[in-house]
């Protein structure tokens, strides 16, 4: 498999391991899904010449869906919680629910 087929494959499992983790209430899991996400892109960016290979261009077009929703449900699961925060900060840390699991 290219090296740039690979990098790619693993981007697509990062996502995915993302789209679980966001599923769940553990920030640090998120956070350790959203740091393999940076090192699946920094691998395809070094891979180099990849705009040339067609296989990888396809395959970046297929996705293309899969890092849209990411992106969309990141930003939505962001403001969620922006809301929860200003609960918190508008009733008190005692009477408002935890955002995130401990």
């Amino acid at each position: 498999m290219p090296l740039g087929l690979a990098a790619l494959d693993e981007m697509t499992a990062a996502f995915d391991a993302l789209r679980t983790a966001l599923d769940g209430r553990d920030a640090a899991v998120i956070d350790a899904a959203t740091g393999r996400i940076g090192k699946a892109a920094a691998a395809v960016r070094a891979v180099g010449a990849w705009r040339a290979d067609e296989d990888v261009t396809a395959r970046l077009r297929q996705m293309k869906p899969l890092l849209e929703a990411a992106r969309v449900r990141t930003a939505v699961l962001a403001d969620q919680a922006g809301q929860r925060l200003s609960t918190l900060a508008a009733q008190g840390a005692a009477t408002a629910p935890l955002t995130y699991g401990r």
